[in-house]
């Protein structure tokens, strides 16, 4: 009885910070972890000494309860993790998990073996931990920084795949550092074994769940929640099942279950996903709370000079390094690599599966028990704390927080409206219910997902809520008419836009308060303009291919009161100010025009001209804009 009291207030407690550390977070949009660790840390022996492990009974029930903890966490991860997102960087997520993950191994490794004097197996252990960047911290990273999707979907699945491999690869080195195998060749076996056993079960369980979801009759009143705890059960089974064949494969039997049943189409998918993001916010909450308490200051301390060195190398040599060879290509930006050389924090992982090493090791090895569990929880802290809870200045200093767009209507009008939009580095994602359209726009770098643009859960699975345009391209008006009228009533967005075929039409739009873009009259006085204004036709031509027009509002105090000849002597060469926009009126300025707070310039010339021009005036629009 007593024991289970005293257990009530530490999980209130833990869950209580937990909670707070998650409402911090969305109030300041910061990432949780962040708060999350330090939280940990206060309520631990360096801080009031609140929690710690003789709290949960001894690292045994400590280490089961964080093992199903992680177990969930990586199922949550994985089930998000969508073919379709797959398919926006397929490339370079596999470079990710490959070149990526060996250049962070053997770097890693390097740098531990001459900074700290530690043996190659021990070295080689760490490395393989620090592998692991996973779901736990880049998805609150990502809630909070809307980077374009393809960023994303590279850093997540980045976080998945090497969470597994970093687990497996570390218990596979682990049983050479504490018996005299034979090295290599046992790390090998030893991970292609809790691999395969990993796959083997996950994939079993999965077809086990879906045909339970998609074929039995759960309930005629209960059936969605059933569903969910049908889910919830057979993730923590997969997992238990895989890790007493042998430890660790349970992390790679919950990743397959859980990429395989979020891509099956089943039954209450939503409701599951939901329930699933929930508990996982629970979960999450706990697991990093509880391994926080666990910081030993004096093992951070011990590692000297030799463990910031360590901690540097990894930050700002070996993850810049994996990140740019992997990327390499014209998929992602420059500023968007080095975004995700700046964004790789370590997690649950590392943190987990180093605690239960360093408990093993303490009586049979305590320096090396030190050196790893010390390293491990340097560079988790140094990267949380910097990575991530920086993240969003980071991002905001690089520009790629983009304006999201989302175009309904894959055709030639959608990807060429969706091709001048990405060369300004907006964030467009591309909607059509034709696959084969789908499949074009995918072929041409873009963005693009499957569905009824004029369904709201399509318009909301694709982010319509943090659109600031839409534009409905379809050559159909009348469905371009409903994604106007649902995007308007149901979904703050900015700006609407709306495609009319039929010129007979575009009255109906402007009833409705849509802006209609009619295509006969953009053709007929793109003629218009080829017949009586030949040489402003091919300019506008030329600007379309290599130029750039941009607007934006004065609202920066360095440019109130500035003269339009002191502006334009200090911009870039190759571009000016076309058009100045007051009280709605809008006229090519003279020289002398003094600038008021509220008005509109309009920059013309080279896009690199341009994109200089409004950095150096607002340097904060992109971020807005996001």
């Amino acid at each position: 009885m007593s024991s289970g009291a005293s257990l009530i207030p530490l999980v209130v407690t833990i869950l209580g910070l937990g909670v707070t550390a998650q409402v911090l977070a969305d109030r300041l949009e910061i990432p949780s972890v962040l708060f999350l660790i330090l939280a940990g840390i206060a309520v631990g022996p360096e801080g009031l000494d609140i929690v710690s492990l003789e709290s949960f009974g001894g690292p045994s029930p400590l280490t089961g309860i964080v093992g199903l903890s992680v177990a969930i966490i990586v199922f949550e991860g994985a089930f998000h993790l969508k073919v379709s997102k797959l398919r926006q960087t397929p490339r370079e997520a596999f470079r990710l998990v490959t070149i990526g993950a060996g250049i962070t191994l053997f770097g890693t490794a390097l740098a531990v073996r001459f900074a700290l004097d530690a043996s190659w197996t021990l070295s080689f252990l760490v490395g393989s931990l620090l592998v692991a960047t996973g779901p736990t911290v880049v998805t609150p990273i990502l809630n909070v920084v809307p980077v374009r999707d393809r960023v994303g979907a590279a850093l997540e699945t980045e976080g998945i795949v090497n969470d597994v491999m970093a687990a497996i690869m570390a218990v596979a080195v682990f049983e050479v550092l504490i018996s005299s195998g034979t090295g290599l060749s046992l790390v090998v076996e030893s991970f292609l074994t809790r691999l395969g056993i990993g796959v083997f079960v996950g994939g079993l369980s999965a077809g086990f769940l879906w045909y339970i979801l998609a074929h039995v009759d759960l309930s005629p009143s209960n059936a969605v929640r059933n569903a969910r705890l049908i889910v919830l059960v057979g993730a923590i089974a997969t997992y238990g099942i895989a890790d007493a064949l042998a430890t660790e494969a349970g992390i790679a039997a919950v990743a397959t279950a859980g990429i395989l049943l979020g891509n099956a189409d089943l039954p209450y998918e939503d409701e599951i996903e939901a329930f699933k993001g929930d508990l996982t916010l629970i979960v999450l909450s706990f697991v990093f709370i509880s391994l926080a308490t666990l910081l030993s200051f004096d093992d951070l301390l011990s590692l000297g000079v030799g463990g910031l060195f360590v901690v540097v190398v990894v930050v700002v040599v070996i993850r810049p390094l994996a990140v740019m060879l992997s990327t390499y290509g014209n998929r992602f930006s420059f500023r968007e690599r080095l975004f995700m050389s700046a964004v790789g924090p370590r997690g649950i992982i590392p943190a987990s599966v180093a605690t239960l090493f360093a408990l093993e090791l303490r009586g049979s090895n305590p320096e090396a028990a030190t050196i790893l569990v010390g390293t491990v929880f340097l560079v988790i802290l140094t990267t949380v704390v910097f990575e991530g809870g920086f993240a969003r200045h980071i991002a905001q200093a690089l520009n790629v927080l983009p304006m999201r767009v989302i175009i309904v209507g894959g055709g030639r009008v959608g990807r060429g409206l969706a091709e001048r939009l990405e060369d300004r580095g907006e964030n467009v994602i591309i909607v059509d219910n034709d696959q084969q359209q789908v499949e074009q726009a995918r072929n041409a770098g873009f963005t693009a997902h499957f569905g009824d643009g004029t369904d709201t859960d399509v318009l909301r699975s694709v982010g319509v809520g943090n659109a600031k345009i839409v534009a409905a391209a379809t050559g159909d008006d009348d469905a371009n008419l409903l994604v106007a009228q649902l995007t308007q009533s149901k979904f703050d967005v900015e700006t609407v836009l709306a495609r009319v075929n039929t010129p007979g039409n575009a009255e109906a739009f402007e009833e409705l308060g849509v802006r209609a873009i009619s295509a006969d009259d953009s053709i007929a006085q793109s003629m218009d303009n080829a017949i009586e204004r030949p040489a402003l036709s091919e300019w506008m031509s030329e600007l379309g291919r290599a130029g750039d027009v941009q607007e934006i509002e004065v609202t920066a105090e360095t440019l109130v009161g500035t003269s339009i000849s002191d502006l334009d002597g200090e911009l870039p060469d190759g571009v000016l100010v076309a058009l100045v926009s007051r009280d709605g009126e809008s006229q090519i300025p003279d020289p002398e025009w003094t600038l008021q707070h509220g008005d509109h310039l309009t920059f013309v010339g080279r896009r690199d001209a341009v994109h200089r021009a409004l950095e150096q005036c607002h340097p904060d629009l992109h971020a807005d804009t996001a």
